[in-house]
Parts: structure tokens; sequence; C-alpha cells
């Protein structure tokens, strides 16, 4: 029997946000109190925000159903576990569609998980390999839970940082947001020590630290943390347009396309147009629109057009068999 008040609520309302009708006298028996105390105890709930249903009966019963907004969500033990290990395998992989709402919400839950279930999680993540068709390098979950933290907190950032010629420096940073591309994660944030905003990339970024010192949020000349992403991007490499087709509607071939490559237009007459921007090497844009399971044809460019006609000839001599052994001159 539970005797203590708010331990019982508690336990209500985790027995509630399963998604079923309980009746009265199941919930009477599982807290081991009175139906009446289970009617005091809904009204309770109710006055905290929770909207619970009532449904008349012989028996009764009751069901947590969708509000206006979200009151706070008690998870048990195992749920709390499950819903971490999933965020930080989300997270690690940058998932296309896993934005820096999951990571912030991985930071939250983690902040708030004992000692003892953060130790579950830990050994979890530890012991399982994902299988994962993702094309950017894995990330510590826990690099990204800093830096989350401290984007939310307004809090400086320190940490190393490895170029991309190879050059290692150490940072102290104004953090303003995270930013997925769907194959990685990057950090756009204002550099005090160059004095100007600056992006950079999580998987070479390591030993992440919050400071505790607070700064008042800087005016993003963009104003907007992708689009500032897209313009460092374009600066700092080489990119180039193409164009493709398919055969098949937009509404199909869209969900099978990254965020990072653009977004399917619809032609007339059927099929659909995909157009975009990339600092990729051909080589590597013929294999991924390959992998995404549509006959497709390269308008441009003509680099583009001429990789993908060599890929395929050299697929059609491997599915002949095995290759004989290379002529002598």
């Amino acid at each position: 029997m539970t005797t203590d008040t708010p331990a019982r609520l508690l336990q209500l309302l985790s027995l509630l946000q399963t998604p079923r009708e309980w009746p009265g006298g199941e919930l009477s028996d599982r807290l081991g109190v009175s139906r009446r105390t289970i009617r005091r105890d809904i009204d309770r709930l109710r006055e905290l925000g929770y909207p619970v249903q009532a449904t008349k009966g012989a028996d009764g019963g009751y069901r947590l159903v969708a509000g206006k907004a979200m009151p706070p969500l008690v998870l048990d033990d195992e749920e709390a576990v499950a819903i971490a290990v999933g965020l930080r395998a989300g997270a690690g992989h940058a998932v296309e569609g896993v934005e820096e709402a999951s990571v912030r919400a991985l930071a939250k839950l983690e902040q708030v998980l004992p000692s003892r279930l953060r130790r579950r999680v830990s050994t979890l993540q530890t012991a399982t390999t994902a299988l994962t068709s993702g094309d950017g390098p894995s990330i510590a979950p826990e690099t990204l839970t800093v830096m989350a933290s401290t984007v939310a907190g307004r809090e400086r950032l320190r940490f190393a940082y490895r170029a991309g010629d190879g050059t290692r420096s150490r940072r102290v940073v104004e953090p303003y947001r995270l930013v997925s591309t769907g194959r990685r994660w990057y950090l756009v944030a204002y550099d005090l020590d160059r004095a100007d905003w600056r992006t950079f990339r999580v998987d070479r970024l390591s030993e992440p630290f919050a400071t505790g010192a607070r700064f008042a949020p800087r005016e993003l000349p963009t104003g907007n943390a992708a689009e500032f992403l897209r313009q460092s991007m374009r600066r700092q490499q080489d990119t180039y347009e193409f164009v493709v087709t398919f055969a098949e509607p937009v509404e199909v071939v869209a969900p099978r396309v990254p965020g990072w490559m653009g977004a399917p237009e619809a032609l007339d007459g059927g099929g659909c147009l995909l157009r975009g921007t990339v600092g990729d090497s051909p080589e590597w844009l013929a294999l991924r629109l390959a992998t995404l399971g549509f006959e497709f044809r390269v308008r441009e460019p003509e680099e583009l057009v001429r990789y993908v006609r060599e890929l395929g000839a050299r697929l059609g001599r491997a599915a002949q068999g095995p290759a004989g052994p290379r002529p002598h001159p």
C-alpha cells in the first residue's frame, strides 16, 4: 500500500501514461487504496494540468489524453534507460532528421538521470555496436550533450580542435547552435580569440568543457545558423551544381533523399527533378545517388555524367563473373 501521497501520485501518473484505459478497480488494487482515493488523486492530477479522461460504467475507467501543453513526463527505470540509449545512438551517428532538438532532449534527460541509471546507459552503449548506413563519422554522445547544454544555457565552451590541414588549437567560444547536415554535426559559435563567427566540425572537436561563464547572446550575421553554415562551407571549398531526374513521382523519391542533397521538384508529365549544390567529389555523389534505390539520369555536370557512365560499365562487367588476370602490356 502506498501511503505517501506524492509518491502515489507519481505511481498513478506512470500507470496512466501507458496508452490504455485503466479501470478504477484495477488502479485501486495496484496502489492499495480505495476507489474514492483514486478519484481524489485523479482530481489532483487534473489540477496539475494532466488531461485525464474518465469513462462511465460499472467500474469506470481512466486514461491520459493529449492536451494543449505537455506536463512533466514520468518514466520508470527501464523506460528512461531505453530512451537515453536510443537518443545516444541516433545522435552519435548524425542520423538524417535527428536535429538539435533531440540532442537537447538527451542533455536534459541525462542531467536528471540517477547515477545508477547513467551507469546502465553507458554500459549498454559500450557493449553494443550499431550497424548504420550513415555516411558521416560517429560522434560521442557526451560531446553533443555537453555542447547542447552550453547552447541552451548560454555558457562559454572550451575545447581542442583539429583543422582540416591537421593544425591543432585550443578554442574558447560562445556557442550559438548545433547544426546537423545528415552526414555531420557542426557547431556555429563566436570565437573569442579570433573575435569572429566560426563553424566547427564536431568530429574534429575533443575535450569539450563547459566553463560556467555566462554570456549575452550576439546577433548572428545571417540570423540563421543553417544558412550561416551553408555560406561558410561555400567559402571553404569548391562546390558544383548538379541536376538529376527520376522517373518516380516526387512523393516517392523525396523521403529517400537526404536534406543536404536538396528537395526534389515535381515535373510536368510525371517524374521529378533534383537540383543541388555540393562540395563532395563527383565519384562520391554518384555512389550516393545509386544508393537511393531509383532509376535516375544525370543532366549535369558533365563530369558527373562521365563518372556515372564509367561506374555503370564497371558494375556491368562485375556482374558477368570474376575478373580474369590483368593482361600484360
